[in-house]
């Protein structure tokens, strides 16, 4: 019982300050902004927007598959890779490895391999999410900015040499005391596609600002910086379901840097609506795909989906 004060008093500390903050950026100008979805160019960005984001969590996960090809078919990937996003809503990690590795006994694949390949999935979106998220670097520091190359430098270092990766979440493991994951012949892969990932999931942002009037060249890199910058922010914030506000704040602030800060607060609020509406819905068909194919086949296992 002691435990969870802490823990309720800081949610509700930052929801209250994101509140505090979504609430002053819409009061004022908010209602004239919000007016603008209604206009005639409306529909096509936002269908753009939801597109772009469903291609993403497509392409999301096809990255941690690559980790599992071997053992997986796509049909059984994509059902047990979106019900773990549903379980992302339920505060902390444990829910999403539970899934996975539960779902993974039913096709016969070992809990340590399940493990590992969430363990190294979430290292590999979280590196390439940070390195997307430098793209806001730019409209912040100016000319200064060419000191980002650094970090980004370390993406390509490994996807040519994967095992860095993989040494460092070791490491990591060692230093929390979990189980180490093992090695996994699909991380270079895995990299490149989670990079993809982001950079076409981000693409919604940067549609929602054009629909509010936003300069399209100057918008495009920020846009897209800043949704994978404020994910992977928003995933650290583990006592927040899937980051919720703390993703929105990281947004208004990138995005400030292009628009006011009442068009960021409210591009912040669609982009989580679109995104909770194009997760719940692709999770629901890619259920309904798996139950409605033949049950799949492999060389490894035989599972009825």
């Amino acid at each position: 019982m002691r435990g969870r004060v802490p823990r309720v008093l800081a949610t509700v500390v930052v929801l209250a300050a994101v509140g505090y903050a979504l609430w002053s950026a819409l009061r004022r100008d908010g209602p004239r902004v919000l007016d603008l979805f209604g206009r005639p160019g409306a529909a096509p960005l936002l269908l753009a927007a939801c597109a772009a984001n469903i291609a993403g969590l497509v392409l999301g996960m096809a990255s941690w598959r690559a980790l599992l090809a071997d053992r997986i078919g796509p049909v059984a990937g994509a059902r047990i890779f979106f019900l773990g996003q549903l379980s992302k809503y339920v505060p902390g990690r444990v829910w999403g490895v539970l899934t996975h590795v539960q779902l993974g006994k039913r096709l016969g694949v070992p809990p340590s391999r399940m493990v590992g390949a969430y363990v190294i999935s979430l290292g590999a979106t979280t590196l390439t999410g940070a390195a997307v998220g430098l793209l806001v670097g730019p409209a912040v520091a100016g000319r200064h900015a060419f000191w980002l190359l650094a970090p980004a430098a370390l993406v390509v270092a490994c996807v040519v040499r994967p095992g860095i990766l993989h040494w460092a979440l070791v490491r990591a493991a060692r230093l929390f005391r979990r189980e180490e994951p093992a090695p996994a012949p699909g991380t270079r892969k895995a990299l490149v596609v989670a990079t993809v990932s982001w950079l076409v999931s981000g693409l919604h942002l940067w549609a929602l600002l054009l629909l509010l009037g936003a300069e399209p060249l100057a918008s495009l890199p920020v846009g897209v910086g800043a949704f994978a910058l404020a994910t992977v922010t928003g995933s650290l914030a583990l006592i927040l379901p899937d980051g919720w506000g703390v993703r929105e704040l990281v947004i208004m602030a990138a995005l400030a840097t292009v628009v006011p800060w009442s068009v960021a607060g409210v591009v912040a609020v669609a982009s989580r609506l679109i995104c909770v509406l194009c997760e719940v819905l692709t999770s629901l068909a890619a259920l309904g795909w798996a139950r409605a194919i033949r049950p799949e086949r492999s060389t490894h296992v035989v599972e009825a989906v």
